[in-house]
């Protein structure tokens, strides 16, 4: 069950339409082989989970995606440039955004300061120095739209520890699509959440879509069911399935490999 649904070209889509390849992707650390030789596609607007038990691999390729980890052989293409030897900054520079499995916001900070400093990152404005926030109106009307987008917008005043844990995985959310992103890597999104906040989270992710390309690392299947529409499943560091959620939920190697119980 490999190739990216949708495809044009001898089950892979054209180039054109290809936000992020990885060919032949391996990583070892000495002798201890994480991924072997991972390869894919996925088409832009593509929405896509990554799953496989623990150990399998998933978060050292999100590190490697993302440009926060070398890897030992083989290539990662994005947006139809090789991105392979490029830092995780200049990755971002070049449309990847991506969430972390526990939050990087800033404590101290209000709301909206933190989502103000996130659209400043990408703007000709990172250059200007100790600039009071109130010269960037239109940064901060941006902010603002986005807070009202996810129904926070009463929050953003409030500093950052303030917050409980859900709000502030939704914060997190948006501080990554503040930076205008087209390829959106969301480690663990509802990881630590209750039942709640996920629905409020999973809520969040099924709006955003024009043309985002998203993938989604998460152990909730539930979540993954309800946001993707493609799975690739790792085990032992290698693509075992790839296809629609709803042919890898019935691939009987796929529920082997969890345990024999169904997805």
């Amino acid at each position: 069950m490999n190739g990216a649904p949708g495809s044009t070209v001898n089950g892979a889509p054209r180039g054109d339409e290809v936000c992020l390849a990885l060919g032949g992707v391996s990583k070892r650390f000495g002798s201890l082989s994480v991924l072997e030789d991972v390869s894919f596609s996925i088409r832009h607007g593509e929405r896509c989970g990554i799953i496989g038990p623990n150990g399998a691999g998933k978060s050292t390729l999100f590190n490697i995606i993302a440009g926060d980890l070398p890897l030992t052989r083989g290539s990662v293409h994005l947006l139809g440039s090789d991105v392979t030897r490029l830092s995780a900054h200049a990755r971002a520079r070049r449309g990847l955004a991506r969430t972390f499995q526990t939050t990087t916001l800033f404590p101290r900070l209000s709301v909206i300061e933190n989502l103000v400093l996130a659209l400043q990152a990408h703007s000709a404005e990172r250059f200007a120095m100790l600039v009071p926030r109130s010269r960037y109106r239109e940064r901060d009307a941006e902010a603002r739209a986005l807070l009202e987008r996810v129904g926070l917008a009463s929050r953003a005043n409030a500093t950052v520890d303030a917050l409980g844990y859900g709000e502030k995985r939704q914060i997190e959310i948006l501080l990554a699509l503040a930076q205008r992103p087209q390829l959106l890597l969301l480690d663990e999104p509802t990881a630590g959440l209750a039942p709640s906040d996920a629905s409020l989270v999973t809520e969040m992710l099924k709006r955003e879509h024009a043309g985002l390309t998203m993938v989604l690392i998460e152990h909730d299947m539930g979540v993954v069911f309800d946001v993707v529409e493609r799975l690739i499943v790792l085990h032992y560091g290698r693509v075992v399935a790839d296809g629609p959620v709803d042919a890898i939920r019935g691939d009987a190697n796929v529920q082997e490999i969890y345990l024999g119980g169904k997805l």
